[in-house]
């Protein structure tokens, strides 16, 4: 094993999505201000709804988030031309995660994706070729990379897909009842929305996902499958970009096909003055029991952060507990109403709360239809009333479809969840049972 990971190869793989990787984090943080997502995630709410534990990560007052993000794209053009990589690489992972744990209305598992990348990237030798940093200090300059390198992005993307894939054997899935239920909003898509709406277009799109992602690394890998499954995934990533709008999440993955074609091949396209590296010398570092232990432990807590939600009681869908960070995406169709009643302990009196006059339209759906953001509000009007010198209690009446079913009720309304505690690894009581769970 020790001779497989350590053994050099051409880093030209890694030194191309490096610059890919660079212009994406630059186009996703100007993009994110100039598509006006900024302003309505971060700026106009009157607190965000982060990952419960990181309350005291807010977005910054008044118009900063703008500079916040505009220096984020700054540092993805200083990772893209490799200046300064690993400080720049540190900066943008660090900002990119505190923004990605100050707000999760907007949660998504592409954010998740470039989180964790972020951190890998910072770790690798990216920056010793066809950057400014060899340009200033030519004694950085190197052509190969251990192996490892490679691998801890196939690695990654086998987990993600593999779980992506098994996730959507579940029957509204294969039914293709969520793939027709998330068509729906497409309707008025220029010339392809009327198309969307068709049934066998329902079914393409369901089990074509499930094959994509279950198969799609083991085709990459794998020589005579490769140039097919390269074209079939620049169909499948266009076709949800057009379709979903998902950022920069498709122009990723297909950077990935980097590490899966001959080293030599990407040379001679993208670095043609290049040297290629042939000697495959096998380099093993004195840390070498250190990184092997570190991507070890990294790599078992990625495979067991997706089964995590089977140990809660009830469907994932319904209750949410252990949805987040498992790769779970575009899986279900969630709607609802809730209305929040809350009492002043002194005087038993009711206090009139409008959603409207605290939460944008995107938090409200959460706030009506996740257990967790349901509690977080909860726990902000607590907070809220307390400046004021008033102890509330808070009840909530939310009725929730999944995947078009009919409403049911989803927080027990008799319970305070004002004081209720949150738990992150056991079910919480006052989330009332599905129709549908274990």
């Amino acid at each position: 094993m020790y001779r497989f990971l350590f053994k050099h190869i051409d880093n030209s793989g890694l030194i191309v999505f490096r610059i890919f990787f660079g212009l994406l984090c630059f186009l996703e943080s100007v993009g994110a201000v100039l598509t006006g997502w900024v302003r309505k995630t971060l700026v106009e709410p009157e607190f965000t709804f982060s990952f419960i534990g990181f309350e005291w990560l807010q977005p910054l007052p008044g118009n900063w988030m703008y500079v916040y993000y505009i220096i984020m794209g700054l540092f993805g053009l200083l990772i893209m031309v490799g200046y300064k990589y690993r400080f720049s690489m540190f900066m943008f992972a660090t900002m990119w995660t505190a923004t990605y744990l100050m707000q999760k209305s907007s949660y998504n598992n592409h954010y998740y994706l470039l989180f964790i990348l972020s951190y890998l990237m910072v770790l690798l030798p990216a920056n010793r070729y066809a950057s400014l940093d060899v340009k200033l200090n030519p004694s950085l300059k190197q052509i190969s990379m251990p192996a490892w390198c490679k691998w801890v992005f196939v690695t990654q993307l086998f987990i993600l897909y593999t779980y992506a894939s098994i996730a959507k054997l579940y029957p509204d899935w294969l039914d293709t009842t969520v793939i027709a239920l998330l068509m729906q909003g497409k309707a008025d898509y220029p010339l392809i929305g009327d198309l969307l709406q068709q049934k066998p277009i329902h079914y393409i799109i369901a089990y074509g996902g499930i094959l994509f992602d279950g198969l799609i690394i083991p085709a990459l890998l794998f020589k005579p499958t490769r140039k097919f499954a390269f074209f079939v995934s620049i169909f499948f990533h266009l076709f949800n970009s057009i379709v979903f709008q998902i950022g920069i999440f498709p122009y990723l993955s297909l950077a990935f096909s980097l590490f899966f074609f001959d080293p030599k091949t990407v040379k001679n396209i993208f670095l043609k003055k290049k040297p290629f590296y042939t000697s495959e010398e096998v380099v093993i570092p004195k840390y070498s029991n250190l990184i092997i232990g570190l991507f070890c432990v990294y790599f078992l807590v990625h495979i067991a952060l997706p089964l995590r939600h089977h140990f809660f009681k009830d469907d994932v869908l319904w209750t949410e507990e252990g949805h987040r960070l498992s790769w779970r995406m575009m899986l279900r169709a969630k709607s609802g109403t809730a209305s929040y009643q809350v009492i002043n302990k002194e005087t038993k009196n009711a206090i009139p709360i409008k959603l409207n006059d605290y939460l944008t339209r995107k938090q409200r759906r959460g706030a009506s239809t996740k257990p967790d953001m349901i509690w977080q509000f909860a726990q902000y009007l607590k907070q809220d009333f307390a400046k004021k010198g008033i102890a509330i209690e808070v009840y909530v009446r939310a009725y929730v479809s999944v995947n078009g079913k009919h409403s049911k009720q989803l927080i027990d309304p008799t319970v305070d969840l004002a004081n209720e505690e949150w738990h992150h690894f056991k079910h919480h009581d006052w989330i009332l049972p599905s129709s549908f769970g274990r």
